[in-house]
């Protein structure tokens, strides 16, 4: 990657690397493996040597679990996290009053529903895939200074100032695009001149994460005290590793933070049968939990990603898993246009599509999290009525929903049209913005595959029946892989265009509803056929500009 490139709209002008990625946590490492998946060469800029050694997110769900398995890393990370049985909400006497479970092997994604993790040993797993792969240069030990923006729209490349730690030295760095995986305090995100928008108020906490070689006596799921005098969270996040996170007093905290014995005494409801000297405190630390969406993620080819474009409260262990999503959205997009696949304005669904789903799930956070531990009266009263009734009834166990991740609808992408909105589908079936499922699948020679194994990296065509023509010319347009599924026993077709499937628990098959789905390469539903909706091709008009100037 040490030769110049240009930037094709405008020729002759030199960059020195494609992609400029800022911040090497899981956002973005992952971030550059995809755009080495899709032939985009990148650099990544990191002021730490090292994955950063102490543990921050611990729970990731199916859905993202597949955003690993685009980049090769979901087994090693299987290998290595813990699944966990869901969630129970506990009084301040630690009496169960719900629990919410997560407790079948495979989720409509085809990983655990909840999955218990060490953060460093997920950025380690991600750095040892990094070096790997040629497209990538990791800049360790290396600062980022500034951003020089170009004037906006003049297709110029982006002045990216770095200082390697370790000499002094400084340079710059030309990048075609630059994006902002570089946390709360993003320079990105100053640079582009965004601004956060608030959404519920901080919230400070003491996190406490202990190493123990024996197991803790207590149940193997989250557990979350809904005590408003003293709110805490528990979760096991490996074979030997335990969070807590309790809400104090700052008198509190810094007592527990200076004195073993107090801090013991916080965690003795779930370690009272541990002898003392077994429990390795591996930190302490007092968190401000903050609600907040970035105003704007992209100016031209600077954009933001994770913690730069929102920070959530952790009560639905949604913070990395957002970011991990705008990675999946955003790659394929940006090397679709740096490649001159794709038209410019592709860039613009990206806010259009992430920024409404992450205020979503930020305000879900915080809604949940105020139900379960707010100390106002109206909020306690409320809360203290439902827990019992849900106690002696089971209503809120059965309440819970199996996912809190909505399908996209923001941008030309994701909306639906009229016509769909006319003849809405009766709750199944492919609906344009949402992902479609990962059941257990067989090769016709009886391989087990994975679903996003067998359709590849680009786009694709998904049919439990014959493509027409049409169908067939639309996605030799884009290009998109074809792929139909079968039930067991059924015939294939001597057709060399099709990858056929078996899906023997017809979970696809049901999902697909006789028709058709065309997805994006994030596994989005870009346009479906079943039933009295419109077609592939009257869909068109909506996407196919933004993906294939040419048109189809």
């Amino acid at each position: 990657m040490t030769a110049a490139t240009s930037v094709d709209s405008v020729p002759g002008v030199r960059v020195d690397t494609p992609v400029a990625v800022i911040g090497a946590g899981p956002v973005g490492l992952v971030t550059a493996l995809l755009l080495a998946r899709y032939g985009v060469p990148c650099q990544v800029f990191e002021r730490h040597p090292a994955p950063y050694p102490l543990p921050r997110a611990v729970h990731m769900d199916d859905e993202v679990m597949r955003i690993l398995q685009a980049v090769d890393a979901a087994d090693a990370f299987a290998a290595r996290s813990l699944p966990a049985l869901g969630m129970q909400l506990v009084d301040a006497r630690h009496r169960v009053l719900a629990r919410f479970l997560r407790d079948a092997p495979l989720g409509a994604h085809g990983f655990p529903q909840a999955n218990m993790f060490d953060q460093p040993e997920l950025e380690q797993i991600l750095r040892d895939l990094l070096e790997r792969q040629p497209l990538i240069d990791l800049h360790g030990d290396t600062e980022v200074l500034g951003l020089t923006l170009p004037p906006p729209g003049s297709a110029l490349p982006t002045a990216v100032r770095v200082q390697d730690l370790t000499t002094g030295r400084e340079r710059t760095v030309h990048a075609a695009a630059v994006l902002g995986c570089d946390g709360a305090a993003s320079l990105t995100r100053q640079a582009i001149g965004s601004h956060h928008q608030v959404l519920g108020e901080p919230q400070h906490w003491f996190v406490v994460d202990v190493r123990c070689p024996l197991p803790l006596p207590a149940w193997e799921g989250v557990h979350q005290v809904c005590d408003p005098a003293r709110p805490a969270t528990y979760m096991r996040i490996g074979a030997d590793r335990y969070r807590w996170e309790f809400r104090l007093t700052d008198q509190d905290a810094d007592a527990a933070m200076t004195d073993r014995s107090r801090l013991l005494r916080l965690l003795a409801p779930w370690t009272a049968s541990i002898p003392e000297e077994r429990l390795d405190v591996v930190r302490v630390a007092r968190y401000t939990f903050r609600a907040q969406v970035a105003d704007r993620w992209r100016q031209d080819r600077v954009l933001l990603l994770g913690d730069a474009a929102h920070l959530t409260p952790p009560f639905i262990g949604q913070g990395l898993g957002a970011g991990l999503r705008d990675a999946h959205n955003l790659a394929w997009k940006l090397a679709g246009v740096l490649k001159g696949r794709s038209a410019e304005t592709l860039l613009d669904t990206y806010e259009s599509e992430r920024r409404p789903h992450a205020v979503h799930l930020v305000r879900t956070a915080v809604l949940i999290g105020r139900a379960m531990t707010s100390a106002h009266p109206a909020v306690r009263v409320s809360r203290r009525t439902a827990l019992a009734v849900g106690r002696h009834t089971g209503l809120l166990t059965h309440a819970a929903p199996t996912t809190l991740s909505p399908a996209l609808q923001g941008g030309a992408l994701a909306r639906r049209s009229p016509t769909a909105r006319r003849t809405p589908f009766s709750g199944r079936g492919p609906r344009r913005g949402e992902i479609v499922p990962q059941p257990p699948l067989t090769t016709p020679d009886g391989r087990p595959e994975r679903l996003d194994d067998i359709l590849g990296d680009g786009f694709a065509l998904l049919a439990c029946r014959p493509p027409t023509p049409e169908e067939i010319r639309l996605a030799q347009a884009l290009p998109a892989k074809i792929v139909t599924v079968l039930s067991p026993g059924d015939t294939p077709a001597n057709d060399e265009t099709t990858t056929r499937v078996i899906d023997a628990s017809g979970a696809l098959r049901t999902w697909l509803r006789g028709g058709v789905a065309l997805l994006r390469p994030d596994r989005v539903v870009l346009a479906a056929h079943h039933g009295r909706n419109e077609s592939l091709a009257e869909s068109a008009h909506t996407w196919a500009k933004l993906l294939a100037p040419a048109g189809p």
